[in-house]
């Protein structure tokens, strides 16, 4: 009834108003003064009809009814009222127009799953447990987000395909590697609410571990009993750096997100080295040194482990890094060291915590990557021990890195940190661990980047029943300190990650439930722009692909050996990261056996050989990159973006990785002419060369010429070890496409200078 009376009331003051406006242009028009009492007049009937319509909007009220009594189903309940009032909803108790009731159902329903059922005017959320809760009412309120009424929601479940969905983060302070481009970011993720906007997304995006990576984090969360010397804060200094701890796990716990602190080994404080003389080789704190496994070392390694756990109940657990401040240690030594150190630390913790295992990358006593049977024998039978200690809870994560430093290349496991994998791991399918890929990502930081069907393929590939997840995240990037937006006008986002926000939802939601439809991330950009963001996600996946292609097409291996937004990558010759050369691409070998080198294929066309029809040779490629590319930016071009900057970086960044696709296809072509030509001769190819090669600096060109007025000069940890000289003394590097373009342009010059029969084999 009061409902209908307010629509009725509604409708009467759009009808008064439409007649005042008739009555006031006939009365005003033809005078100066009466055409401000129209536009006055005007302005009242639109302020009229404007509130007429919140009322109706606001009419419906709803009551929300929360069964269960926990942080999590709090929080649960505080993000649906949050929603559900920005739509126009008032929230009162029961009885309302509509109701909404929580519960959880553990019985009928596993660890963090959900079902929504609605019922004529009332919407029964229910979750398997709390985090389950949650997801349930971001569910609901993705759709009210999305323009969807209470009374139009779907029934509907999900459940989650993998149980540990990680963000990998790096925090800014006693980096594994050292640069200001990781530095700048200590001031924003000492913030708190930096970590509640992360938090908040994390959970909407059904992530469920944050684990946390540092080479030596105790003395920022603990004053050692027995070794007080080792930290270098004062009484106030500490207790800052531990409400943030503490802020960070206890609002994590409140999300279903479960944390992880995984330090890197063997690292003192300086402070500790100078007073008990060890360790001084590495006050600096270098990764790969020999490691000093001196027993006071140990002592205050294990102590420190079982005092953090202690001072922080919400902190979920531990993870092990067998590798860095290793040197010199067998496979052996590093899990005995291990087991002294860290496990005895979490057993003398009084409490139950969980584990990541990383498996190591060193087979050997260096600490390079070399992988071998032997050094999965003893791992595995290492982890199996852990694996039974009553103060651990199951299962143990053990980690490897998926494709080493580059999981967005193919979705085909070609490698991981040190080389090949020998099985050891996964037969007998093991029944105490499960193993976890870390997709790391040292390939974009700048550009916005997305591609569903990617990651959905990656998932679905590599999830057999001994796998439990993934972790997602970068060591040469900080998702923290936007340092890239060069435009002074406003955007809507602070934060580095909050520009990001596509890879993280693709990546997010598709571990939870890779058949999430393409339509939830194409809702979001509608949601976002408008009719403008109809064509962004296919646009988006179809430009997103030349990262991809690239990665696939020039074989790596550690952080520095690729940086595909820039087309760089290191050169084994002169230790630089520098761009792609035309020859560098021609004789790179491939990291997917179904691509094709560019001197393989001439060679081979050379000898009239053909290639099954799955080899992505040369200028297959070209043409999938061409015809994506210019799709792509077709879908973009007659995007308005006047007067919104945000959109504006969202389709400048569409165009840019299209045109630097459409320059990798010249410069494939480019190479195909030019390793022809010195191959076989002929002038025709070398004019071909020249001609494409050229075409490949247009579209450098073209990127320029979108990246320049919006994105500043930007550091990058890649070129921290640049001709052998130190961090510091490269610090001053700065990363944008302009200051590329002379390398690009030598690729000219190169095809110019060529001479026939000067192939190399």
């Amino acid at each position: 009834m009061k409902n209908n009376l307010l629509l009725i009331f509604s409708l009467t003051l759009l009808l008064l108003s439409a007649q005042a406006q008739i009555r006031a242009k006939k009365e005003t028009a033809k005078s100066t003064a009466g055409k401000t009492i129209y536009r006055k007049i005007k302005l009242l009937c639109f302020l009229i009809v404007f509130l007429g319509i919140v009322q109706v909007s606001l009419a419906q009220s709803v009551s929300i009814a929360n069964q269960v009594k926990s942080p999590r189903a709090s929080y649960a309940v505080a993000m649906l009222e949050k929603y559900l009032i920005k739509q126009g909803y008032t929230i009162k108790k029961a009885p309302a127009d509509f109701a909404i009731a929580l519960n959880v159902n553990t019985s009928k329903l596993g660890s963090e799953a959900y079902t929504i059922s609605p019922a004529g005017k009332k919407i029964t959320i229910t979750g398997g447990d709390g985090t389950g809760l949650i997801y349930s009412t971001l569910s609901v309120a993705e759709d009210i987000r999305n323009g969807t009424k209470l009374q139009n929601i779907k029934a509907r479940s999900e459940s989650p395909k993998l149980p540990f969905r990680a963000i990998k983060f790096d925090l800014p302070w006693d980096t594994y590697r050292h640069s200001y481009s990781l530095d700048q970011h200590i001031e924003t993720c000492r913030d708190v609410n930096y970590w509640r906007a992360f938090l908040d997304m994390m959970v909407e995006n059904r992530f469920n571990a944050l684990t946390l990576w540092n080479l030596h984090p105790y003395t920022y969360m603990i004053k050692a009993k027995n070794f007080p010397e080792a930290t270098p804060f004062n009484d106030q200094e500490l207790r800052e750096w531990q409400n943030l701890f503490r802020s960070i796990f206890r609002m994590a716990k409140e999300r279903g997100i479960d944390t992880y602190l995984i330090p890197f080994n063997i690292f003192v404080s300086p402070e500790f080295a100078k007073a008990h003389n060890v360790a001084m080789d590495n006050l600096e704190h270098h990764f790969f040194v020999k490691g000093d496994t001196s027993e006071i070392i140990k002592r205050y390694t294990r102590e420190s482990v079982a005092q953090v756990l202690q001072e922080y109940p919400d902190l979920t657990g531990f993870g092990l890094t067998l590798g860095e401040g290793m040197g010199g240690m067998t496979p052996q030594e590093r899990e005995d060291w291990m087991k002294e150190t860290i496990i005895q630390g979490m057993r003398l913790a009084g409490r139950k915590s969980k584990l990541v295992h990383r498996i190591p990358f060193s087979g050997n006593t260096g600490s390079l990557g070399a992988t071998t049977v032997e050094m999965e024998q003893i791992t595995r039978k290492g982890i199996e021990k852990e694996a039974a200690m009553d103060f651990i809870s199951p299962p143990i994560w053990a980690d490897l890195k998926f494709n080493w430093s580059h999981a967005h290349s193919t979705p085909k496991l070609i490698k991981v940190h040190g080389g090949k994998l020998y099985g050891t791991y996964f037969n007998p399918v093991p029944q105490d661990y499960k193993i976890t890929w870390t997709a790391r990502n040292e390939d974009f930081f700048c550009l916005r980047w997305g591609v569903p069907g990617f990651v959905r393929e990656h998932i679905n590939q590599n999830s057999p029943a001994y796998v439990g997840g993934y972790f997602i995240g970068s060591e040469t990037y900080i998702p923290a300190k936007d340092y890239f937006t060069k435009i002074s006008g406003p955007v809507d986002w602070r934060y580095a990650f909050e520009r990001q926000w596509l890879f993280y939802k693709i990546w997010g939601r598709l571990l939870y439930n890779p058949a999430t439809p393409d339509a939830v991330f194409k809702a979001e950009f509608t949601r976002r722009y408008g009719p403008a963001g109809e064509n962004l996600l296919q646009a988006s996946a179809l430009a997103g692909s030349t990262p991809l292609r690239l990665a696939s097409s020039y074989d790596f291996t550690w952080d520095f050996s690729l940086y595909s937004e820039g087309m760089l990558a290191l050169d084994s010759k002169t230790k630089r990261v520098g761009y792609i050369s035309v020859d560098r691409q021609i004789n790179q070998p491939p990291l997917d056996p179904d691509y094709v080198s560019v001197a393989d294929y001439v060679k081979a066309v050379a000898k009239d050989s053909s290639f099954p029809e799955n080899k992505i040779t040369p200028p297959k490629l070209a043409q999938r990159l061409e015809q994506d590319c210019q799709k792509a930016l077709g879908l973009v071009e007659n995007i308005n973006t006047a007067g919104n900057n945000t959109l504006l970086y969202e389709v400048a960044d569409i165009k840019t990785w299209a045109n630097l696709g459409l320059h990798f296809a010249e410069k494939l072509k480019g190479g195909v002419a030019l390793q022809t030509y010195r191959l076989k001769g002929g002038e025709e190819n070398k004019q071909n060369a020249i001609k494409h090669l050229e075409k490949a600096l247009h579209f450098w060109d073209e990127v320029i010429a979108i990246t320049r007025p919006i994105y500043h000069d930007m550091p990058l940890v890649h070129y921290s070890e640049q001709d052998g000289k130190s961090w510091q003394q490269n610090d001053h590097l700065r990363f944008h496409w302009e200051k590329i373009r002379p390398d690009v342009a030598k690729d000219i010059q190169i095809a110019r200078q060529s001479k026939a029969n000067s192939a190399a084999d």
